[in-house]
């Protein structure tokens, strides 16, 4: 079995999940008293939206490999961060360490292809909404992401640091990210991308009526088949 390292604490929430469902993957896999080897290097949330807010992702960069080059040395074989955000930064890190990096977004792209969408709508902060790291790994796979408008993209950004990331998951909060769920179906959305590691604390699959593809489980079943 390969040696995960994982990068979290973007948030600790959405952290626990992802150690639960490697966990539950590869036991399902292999049976017994068998569950993940892995590492785990937390970040503290704080540093990491200061920087976010400071549009410094150099600092991110630095952070983030220098945690990843411990883990390396730690014994890791391969790399997942635990964000989907970070994942602006991804391939960078992955050349800086030497390590493979299972992205996030080249596993939502493969899941949407074998579903055979061809249009998805695409909820997260306004850096994976808004630039293209995210969306240009759908393109590859011939998928067109289509994002809320620009008062409900700063909406969700803001719910995402302020509320989800804290644990917080407001009634409020849901109804509002599913009236914008229901916009992005009316314009032709067959699916939605929850595009950060936070909103499943929020949105089930029952509360829509297209299939929602959840970042976080997809990504921790990709490492869960490179381990």
């Amino acid at each position: 079995m390969k040696t995960l390292g994982l990068i979290g604490g973007m948030s600790w929430v959405s952290t626990i999940d992802y150690y639960k469902m490697i966990n539950e993957g590869i036991n399902d896999r292999l049976g017994g008293l068998n569950f993940s080897q892995c590492l785990i290097y937390s970040f503290n949330y704080a540093d990491i939206k200061r920087n976010n807010d400071a549009n410094d992702w150099e600092a991110n960069f630095e952070m983030v490999s220098a945690a990843c080059q411990h883990l390396k040395n730690a014994g890791a074989n391969g790399l997942v961060l635990c964000a989907n955000t970070m994942h602006l930064i991804a391939d960078r890190v992955e050349s800086a360490v030497g390590l493979p990096l299972i992205h996030i977004a080249s596993a939502t792209a493969d899941s949407l292809r074998h579903q055979g969408l061809r249009k998805v709508g695409l909820l997260g902060t306004r850096f994976t909404m808004e630039r293209e790291f995210f969306t240009t790994k759908l393109i590859e796979q011939n998928v067109q992401a289509i994002i809320p408008e620009e008062e409900d993209r700063q909406f969700v950004h803001e719910t995402i640091f302020e509320e989800l990331g804290r644990g917080l998951a407001l009634d409020t909060t849901k109804a509002r990210y599913i009236s914008i769920i229901e916009d992005l179906v009316t314009q032709g959305a067959e699916g939605i991308i929850l595009g950060c590691t936070e909103i499943p604390l929020l949105v089930k699959q029952e509360d829509v009526s297209v299939p929602i593809f959840d970042t976080a489980r997809i990504h921790a079943a990709a490492a869960v088949e490179f381990a």
